[in-house]
């Protein structure tokens, strides 16, 4: 029970990854705020009763919870969050920052459209909850973030531009998060979870992308839940500031950017100069235009 006692919020918790983390926290001892407008993975239409069927699902295995089914998007909406979870139980411990939609388009044909309502969720959604919470945390000198980032961000991937830029914003938002708050004993970490879920599913099913596919459905949404609660329990709470990465049976450290290479030049330097000396001598060092397929080229456990 390493979180009995904690209130965990899970936005986009009525399907997939969110819906596990929810009954996994509750079967923890959590009291748990199930948030889902119950949208599609593209963020279209809207169903109130989703997150009530995961309440319902934790109330059967003897496990608290309540539905919330205000928009992360929404800075007012995302506020009355955090205050749902208040009226219900009294206080906030844990925000699990899951809540996230998907429009995959080539970039020569991405609308303005396809980028805002992708960042309005995945990035600006994830800010609004967690600076809900975060005068909370402040008054009761502890509290725990965990973001889903994604690989998409972290390494790159075709088509989501919008999508990965969200995602690997979300891992800077959190690292942020963690130096602004570790003084008041609030924990911040992203995790990039691999799992096959609804929004995976869309992954186009042609020959090129079969083997991928077959890969993606053995990784199921119910293997992450164990490393979020591990995180959002007090025995995680050294652990802050990190980008991690949970692939089947796997876990893993994602570094984080860090200088490679440096050139000098007392004098400054001349576009001519640095044509004729520093990309030359930094070319060997450059990163490849990778997938995240391509860096993660080996079997899940």
């Amino acid at each position: 029970m390493l979180l009995e006692g904690k209130v965990v919020i899970v936005t986009g918790a009525g399907n997939g990854i969110g819906a596990e983390i929810a009954k996994r926290a509750a079967a923890a001892g959590a009291r748990v705020v199930v948030n889902d407008v119950g949208v599609s993975a593209s963020g279209e239409g809207g169903d109130p009763t989703v997150a009530g069927r995961i309440v319902e699902a934790i109330a059967a295995d003897g496990g608290t919870a309540v539905a919330s089914t205000r928009s992360v998007a929404d800075w007012d909406q995302a506020h009355g969050i955090v205050q749902d979870a208040l009226d219900a139980f009294g206080r906030i411990d844990v925000v699990i920052n899951n809540a996230g939609i998907l429009r995959d388009v080539m970039f020569h044909k991405m609308s303005r459209e396809d980028f805002d309502a992708v960042d309005d969720v995945n990035l600006r959604g994830v800010f609004y909850v967690s600076r809900a919470a975060a005068p909370h945390f402040k008054s009761q000198g502890s509290g725990c973030y965990v973001h889903m980032t994604s690989s998409s961000g972290l390494i790159g991937n075709f088509a989501q531009v919008n999508y990965g830029s969200t995602k690997l914003g979300v891992a800077a938002l959190s690292k942020c998060i963690a130096l602004d708050m570790q003084k008041f004993g609030v924990t911040s970490n992203a995790i990039a979870p691999f799992a096959w879920t609804r929004m995976v599913a869309s992954i186009p099913d042609t020959p090129e992308n079969r083997h991928r596919i077959a890969v993606n459905k053995r990784l199921k949404p119910e293997l992450i839940p164990p490393f979020v609660v591990a995180l959002a329990s007090d025995a995680g709470r050294r652990t802050s500031g990190q980008i991690f990465g949970v692939r089947g049976n796997e876990i893993i450290l994602f570094s984080q950017p860090r200088p490679l290479r440096c050139a000098q030049s007392k004098e400054g330097w001349t576009a001519e100069a640095i044509v004729e000396s520093v990309l030359p001598a930094f070319e060997g060092s450059y990163y490849a235009l990778d997938r995240s397929s391509d860096v993660f080229s080996w079997d899940p456990v």
